[in-house]
Parts: structure tokens; sequence; C-alpha cells
């Protein structure tokens, strides 16, 4: 029996194992059926520079969203019942930063290391996790917040923006 949405989002904590799986598998892939030839040597070059600046920038935005969850004393764990609606540092920008920044980090390494599977599994990855996570955690913080969550969803972008 599924839990209460309202007690808890999901009794599985899918965004990191859907992210764990993608870069498995992107890597598996990359063994199998490798992309690093697909770019010339100058190519690869010229975008490892792009790739190693989404990654710093999805390890920021991933740091950021924990120390603003710490600071709040907010749980941090996707399976577990949320415990306060965090809406400052990064989650004004995006309401959900972490999985944000999860694959930021997929995308910058498929350009920093010529691993174009690691970008096609990132992208898989954070569609699995909209529909096996986000959606339910979404249900979930309107039944514990209501018209709070309501206000702030309607300001902030689910992935990264604000509403104009």
């Amino acid at each position: 029996m599924a839990p209460d949405i309202g007690e808890r989002p999901n009794s599985i904590p899918w965004p990191p194992l859907l992210y764990l799986g993608g870069v498995a598998a992107g890597l598996l892939l990359e063994w199998t059926w490798p992309t690093r030839g697909i770019f010339a040597a100058e190519l690869r070059r010229s975008v490892m520079p792009v790739g190693w600046l989404l990654m710093a920038a999805g390890g920021l935005f991933d740091l950021a969203a924990m120390l603003a969850l710490s600071r709040h004393k907010a749980n941090i764990l996707p399976h577990r019942a949320a415990t306060r609606l965090v809406t400052s540092g990064p989650f004004a920008v995006s309401r959900n930063p972490i999985y944000l920044g999860n694959t930021l980090l997929m995308a910058g390494a498929a350009l920093a290391f010529g691993n174009i599977w690691l970008l096609v599994c990132g992208l898989m990855a954070a569609l699995a996790v909209r529909q096996l996570a986000i959606l339910r955690e979404e249900a979930h913080l309107a039944a514990r917040f209501g018209d709070e969550w309501h206000a702030y969803a309607g300001r902030t972008r689910r992935w990264f923006g604000w509403r104009s």
C-alpha cells in the first residue's frame, strides 16, 4: 500500500537512485558504444571548459540547496515528509535545485569527458525524477503547506527561473 501523500511523498528515495543509475548507464554505454570519437579533438577541447563550468554550477546548486535546508532544519531526504517549506537561496530560482544540480553535473560531465551517453542518461534521469518524485513531492508539499506552497509554486519555476 502506498503511503498517504500528505504523510510522505514516496516510500523509495527515487532521485539519488535514478541519477546514480543514469551515471552507471552512461558509463556502461560509453564503454560498450564509445561516443568520444564523435567530436574532433579540437571541439572536445573547446567544450571541455563548458562542461567543467556546468559541473561546478551543478555542484554549487547542490551544496547551496543542502545548506539552505540545513539552515532551516528542513528534511533533505526525498522519501521523508517535508518539515519546512524553504523558499530562499537556491529555492528562490528553482523549486528543485538539487535535482537541477544533479542534471547539470551529468550534462557537464558529458561535455567535460566527451561522453554523450551521460547527457542522454542525465536527461532521461531528469524525466524519470519528474515522474517518480517531483510530481509526488509537489502534491505532498501542497497537502502540507497549502496556500504557502501554491504562492511559492506560482512565483518559482520547477527547474529554473522566475515566472513573469
